[in-house]
């Protein structure tokens, strides 16, 4: 089925200007010459967007037939009505009749079988390129066929009333899986773009057995593929980026009957702090081709300051998955041997590594835990603030959570992969006491994990989380593992996991979940 396109955007594309699937040389002069964008010194285009991230309250799902009984409305999905999306449709053609268009024609999927064909409209030139970047490019002959099957038009100088609208500020995203189309306006943030069609394949792939994760994904020099669960800031991107194994993608991959397949040809890595020595294949990867977002230059010499703040702490790197060395192209690989959660713990709770059983997987799974602190988000005072992001994922899954836990539960006795919970954050001590875990043995716990190293050593069990922890790692100072050991105040400890393990239960309480899963999580939701 194809875009149900109105007349008016078809004749817009058909006599408008508009360039079509060019690639980075002359977007890049477009952006330039148009003001759009500054050209690093590292030959990077860098960007300013407004909005420095994206918008969960302005976006929206038309509720309809198709849509009425299968979406998991709320505050996540929020209803829109057709009428009303009819209607701003026709305001936003109106307003890029008489604007230079881009189009993109690519694909969201590697694996030809389940590959979603998309067009991107934008009017901006570095949307343009960012888009082209992000998802899969299609072949001359690929391309000389393509037939869209999902369009995104992006507006970003169109602003909506909300009260004739009905909208929730000048800025929206709006979603329409039955005329298979999303609307962005008011907003200049890329990522808009890249996360909407993850959360179209998240409601296109479930039903044609396909599990759609927000994960990274590497191989191994054995060919065995490890998955990386995690929110942002956990290390997702950075961990997957090893030397040591090839790349097959940083953020969203499906899990189908043959395995593993990149959802996206790109990657878009946070760069804040960014430094050659700790993460070098991402710092060569950003050059000609790239895209920076709300990255500061330093004045005259144009040389991007990583460790400024000033704009945003979320800036943003995206650039094609070959730009990293040793990419998987295409990206796709067998089923798994091994799944990692990543989160940072700043209670300092969690063990820096423990296994997990398919129940405990599927707990953590829905919980999607980690912590924020001050610094990272507007707002935060001095606690740690906890965070639960159901499936590490919720702001883009359209269907109900049980769905995408019991695909992953199914998946891991399928496969017999080992499921792994990494804890990038604290130990010692909650955050301003503790001390951050270095990255350096967080590698080393992934790549003895991954690399099947810690299948005969002895485990112990931690009591309150009931979490089975290696008493011995590669490379990894044993007093580092058992969490409790690290903290000087040991009564600390117990009130501190008490107290996120009654987070966790109460943020379980909405789960539709079978007792076994509930009985996987800590003490306080045993039943």
């Amino acid at each position: 089925m194809s875009p149900a396109i109105q007349p008016s955007l078809a004749e817009l594309l058909r006599h408008g200007k508009v360039h079509r699937n060019l690639n980075a040389a002359p977007l890049v002069e477009i952006a330039i010459r148009r003001g759009e964008a500054q050209l690093a010194s590292n030959g990077a285009l860098v960007a300013y967007t407004g909005r420095t991230g994206r918008s969960p309250k302005d976006k929206f799902t038309i509720k309809d037939e198709l849509t009425a009984d299968r979406v998991h409305w709320g505050g996540i999905n929020q209803p829109f009505e057709r009428e009303k999306f009819d209607a701003l449709y026709d305001r936003v053609v109106e307003h890029l009749r008489d604007r230079e268009l881009f189009v993109q024609d690519l694909f969201a999927g590697a694996d030809p079988q389940y590959r979603l064909p998309v067009r991107v409209i934008t009017e901006h030139a570095w949307q343009s390129l960012f888009a082209r970047q992000l998802f899969i490019r299609p072949t001359a002959q690929e391309l000389h066929s393509h037939q869209a099957d999902f369009l995104v038009v992006a507006a970003p100088e169109f602003h909506a009333d909300p009260l004739r609208d009905g909208t929730n500020s000048g800025a929206f995203i709006l979603v329409n899986f039955t005329r298979r189309m999303i609307l962005i306006g008011g907003t200049a943030y890329a990522g808009e773009i890249k996360k909407c069609i993850f959360g179209v394949m998240n409601f296109l792939m479930p039903p044609r057995d396909v599990f759609p994760m927000h994960c990274s994904a590497n191989i191994g020099k054995d060919g065995m593929t490890a998955l990386f669960f995690g929110l942002s800031g956990t290390g997702k991107t950075t961990l997957s980026a090893d030397p040591n194994r090839r790349l097959i993608g940083d953020d969203e991959h499906g899990w189908s009957q043959q395995g593993i397949f990149n959802f996206e040809g790109g990657c878009y890595a946070k760069c804040i702090r960014l430094s050659q020595q700790k993460e070098p294949q991402i710092w060569n990867a950003i050059r000609f081709g790239c895209v920076l977002e709300n990255v500061v230059l330093q004045p005259e010499t144009n040389v991007p300051s990583y460790d400024d703040e000033s704009v945003t702490e979320n800036t943003r790197a995206a650039y094609p998955v070959e730009f990293i060395e040793n990419a998987e192209i295409p990206g796709i690989g067998g089923h798994p041997k091994h799944v990692v959660f990543l989160t940072a713990d700043a209670f300092g709770v969690l063990p820096p590594i423990s296994r997990l059983n398919t129940e405990q997987a599927m707990y953590h799974f829905l919980s999607g835990y980690t912590a924020k602190v001050a610094g990272t988000e507007a707002g935060l005072g001095k606690e740690p603030l906890a965070t639960f992001s159901t499936c590490f994922a919720s702001p883009f899954l359209p269907l109900r959570p049980k769905v995408y836990a019991e695909m992953l539960g199914r998946r891991l006795r399928e496969h017999k992969a080992s499921c792994w919970l990494i804890n990038t954050g604290w130990q010692g001590g909650k955050f301003g006491v503790g001390r951050r875990m270095d990255l350096n043995y967080t590698r080393a716990m992934v790549r003895a994990a991954v690399e099947d190293r810690l299948n005969d050593v002895e485990y112990e069990v931690e009591p309150a989380f009931g979490l089975s922890i290696p008493k011995n790692v590669p490379d990894v100072p044993r007093d580092l593992l058992a969490p409790r050991n690290a903290w000087s105040d040991k009564l600390a400890y117990d009130r501190a996991a008490q107290e996120l393990s009654e987070r966790f239960a109460r943020n379980f309480e909405k789960f539709e979940a079978p007792e076994e899963v509930r009985a996987a999580g800590p003490a306080p939701v045993r039943r």
